[in-house]
């Protein structure tokens, strides 16, 4: 019997004993066995997380000793790092030491909100009445489920957990059914550290079983989604209902603008890690390459010699660059991606097949990809292939430049190449995306707010706003000299 649903303080196995194996992306070998929950076990972990939220065992902390508790937890994972993150690569595919990086970006954002939490929450407002006290408090907005993805297993959970925690929330946690290793040592740790019993939940299985529940159900006061473009929309439909807050990161198809005058050896070497990293995928990848006419046979040459030299391989493998695909649905989704642009008229430089090599016959390897001559009006230009596949377009001006960067769906994320640094701000002003990096591309840091305009969701994560997802905001008028309104005649 296998317990890793964690349910108002208790592991326990799903009520009808049901589980799953987890596979490896690079050998298709099970690296776990786990629970999967029914529909009574979300109903039990909700009712759970309700009556936790209820009850005032955890909104009765003040804000100082909830940031404690975060501080304990981001404590706990700097001394599980290794553990969780070979945890995380075998469900991922990921190189072990790409894992790695990733669990430190996790401690950094518990300490982020640990940090943020002891700070002085609410403000004064002066009303120009001597004997009025008018203030604005913070509280706990109530119940989140917290659905994360499987590209970033860990950290897309963190960015929600830790502030959720920290404004005194109770939740129930769904990671992705492909990836559920690192969740399940989160909330050990989530428990080790003393949070109150039936605060924190876990719930695995898929979307269509466990999602649905935890999207629906008029106890659930908030729901954090990172995901594709379709579930975001079921989501809001849903949340429709009950007017649910939502907090929705829903991808982009990212825009990566290089001009002629850019440090052109930087902003190659930046392009191929951006659209590369993670086999492409990252919800923010530069997968779009803008480039200045004059400059394109130079730049994109280059990048198609660096690409078919980038070497995949597994979590063991001290050599590989980047890894496999998540599984061979999305191995086929990639590979149909990448026939319709050619389809539509786009040029195959590089890649655009299954990796040939032995040692890849049982994994998800798709080769780096490059489609030249792409327009706007394609499909692969406009539709996110969350797989290492750069598309190539050309501008000769900066109005046109940014034109193009701007014709998507999305809003995510983008980056301006430009020895120029009037021009750089101009065009990283005129972007509708919300992370725009100027002569890079990727970096982040928790204290800054993370999220799209568009069709790339609603709200932010990260920062002070992340926060703020997770408060409820209260205006509180106390008269010190009641008197009568005088308003109506006795």
């Amino acid at each position: 019997m296998v317990a890793t649903l964690f349910i108002d303080g208790v592991w326990r196995a799903a009520s009808d004993n049901g589980f799953h194996d987890v596979h490896s992306p690079h050998d298709q070998s099970v690296v776990a066995t786990v629970s999967q929950a029914t529909e009574a076990d979300v109903d039990d972990a909700i009712a759970a997380a309700r009556r936790s939220f209820d009850s005032g065992i955890f909104t009765s902390w003040s804000f100082k000793e909830r940031s404690d508790l975060v501080s304990k937890i981001a404590d706990l994972l700097e001394r599980d790092a290794d553990l969780i993150a070979r945890k995380e690569s075998d469900d991922t595919g990921k190189r072990f030491t790409e894992a790695q990086y990733d669990l430190a970006d996790v401690i950094s954002t518990f300490r982020h909100f640990a940090a943020l939490g002891a700070k002085e929450h609410g403000r004064k407002v002066d009303v120009g009445l001597p004997h009025v006290h008018s203030q604005i408090v913070h509280e706990p907005l109530g119940v989140a489920s917290l659905i994360g993805p499987w590209n970033y297993p860990l950290l897309q959970i963190a960015w929600k957990v830790a502030p959720a925690l920290v404004a005194g929330c109770s939740f129930i946690v769904k990671p992705s059914e492909l990836t559920p290793q690192s969740a399940i040592a989160l909330m050990k740790i989530i428990e080790e550290a003393g949070t109150p019993k039936g605060v924190a939940n876990l719930i695995l299985g898929p979307g269509s079983v466990v999602g649905t529940l935890l999207i629906n159900d008029p106890r659930v006061d908030l729901v954090s989604f990172t995901g594709g473009l379709t579930t975001g929309q079921t989501i809001m439909r849903a949340a429709a209902q009950t007017i649910k807050k939502l907090a929705l990161e829903l991808g982009g198809k990212n825009p990566h603008i290089i001009f002629a005058d850019a440090d052109l050896d930087a902003a190659i070497d930046n392009a191929v890690t951006a659209a590369f990293l993670h086999s492409g995928q990252v919800c923010s990848a530069g997968t779009r390459l803008i480039v200045e006419r004059s400059i394109h046979d130079r730049v994109v040459s280059e990048i198609v010699r660096r690409a078919a030299k980038i070497r995949l391989g597994g979590p063991s493998d001290e050599m590989a660059e980047t890894g496999p695909l998540i599984s061979a649905a999305h191995l086929r989704n990639v590979s149909e991606y990448v026939e319709k642009g050619v389809a539509e008229g786009a040029t195959l430089l590089v890649g655009g097949k299954r990796s040939e090599l032995p040692e890849h016959a049982n994994g998800w390897y798709y080769l780096p990809t490059v489609l030249d001559n792409a327009k706007s009006s394609m499909y692969c230009v406009q539709e996110e292939s969350f797989g290492p596949v750069m598309t190539v377009e050309v501008f000769d001006t900066e109005a046109e430049a940014i034109a193009i960067g701007n014709d998507t769906n999305f809003g995510l994320s983008g980056g301006v190449w430009s020895s120029d640094s009037e021009k750089a701000a101009r065009v990283a002003s005129a972007l509708r995306h919300g992370t725009i990096w100027v002569n890079d591309f990727g970096p982040y840091r928790p204290a800054a707010e993370w999220g799209g305009y568009k069709q790339s969701g609603i709200g932010r994560e990260l920062g002070e706003h992340g926060l703020g997802e997770y408060l409820e905001i209260k205006h509180i008028w106390t008269n010190n000299a009641p008197s009568r309104s005088g308003w109506f005649r006795d």
